[in-house]
This record gives C-alpha cells, sequence and structure tokens, in this order.
C-alpha cells in the first residue's frame, strides 16, 4: 500500500464511494461530488483520484453489468476496502478532536 496520507479531494472521493455503496463508478461520483461540494469538477480529476486511491489499497474495483443506456458498455464500479474504512474512520476521529480542541470563544464572536 503507498502512503497513508489523504488530500482532501481523496477524503471527499472515498466518502462519496462510501454513501454511493454499489452504485459508485465515474460518473456516479462526480454527480455527487459536484451536488455535495456545490463546485465544477472535471471527470478526469475523479478517475485519476480513483486509481491512486486504488493503488493506496483504500478502494477495490470491478467491472458492472453492461447497460443499454451505456450503450452496450460496462462501468467500473468502487468499493471501501477495509485500509479505505480504517483510513477515513482515522481522518473523522482526527478532525474531531482537532474541532474540539478550538477554544468555544472563537465560536462566541471573540474572534483572533
Amino acid at each position: 500500500m503507498k502512503g497513508s496520507h489523504l488530500g482532501e479531494f481523496e477524503e471527499l472521493v472515498l466518502l462519496t464511494v462510501a454513501i454511493l455503496y454499489d452504485d459508485a463508478y465515474g460518473l456516479s461520483i462526480l454527480d455527487k461530488l459536484e451536488k455535495q461540494t456545490d463546485r465544477k469538477i472535471m471527470i478526469s480529476s475523479v478517475h485519476k483520484t480513483l486509481v491512486r486511491l486504488e493503488d493506496k489499497g483504500y478502494l477495490k474495483s470491478h467491472m458492472g453489468g453492461a447497460t443499454t443506456r451505456r450503450g452496450g458498455r460496462e462501468k467500473r464500479l468502487y468499493q471501501l476496502t477495509q485500509a479505505g474504512i480504517v483510513v477515513l474512520n482515522k481522518v473523522k476521529e482526527l478532525r474531531n478532536s482537532m474541532w474540539k480542541q478550538v477554544p468555544k470563544i472563537i465560536w462566541q464572536g471573540g474572534g483572533i
């Protein structure tokens, strides 16, 4: 497994694969990401990230059934691996821990 560091976009892609569960393929991931983040995202960025996450061992993929809607072409479906679940939980724990350390005065208008 390559490095364990996750960038923000990698984290978002992993979370989107988890959300889509058994329907996570390139275009469905792109559509969900754009809706969730209110950003315009290039499909090539999604594909490159999916390959990188699979190389890191956080995702696995297989070819799904062909559909007439896709002109008879199969789609590559993605799933989280156990390592992907672990790394997402670690990121969540780290973020939650750091959010809890922010002094309440920041949120009460005390500012910096």
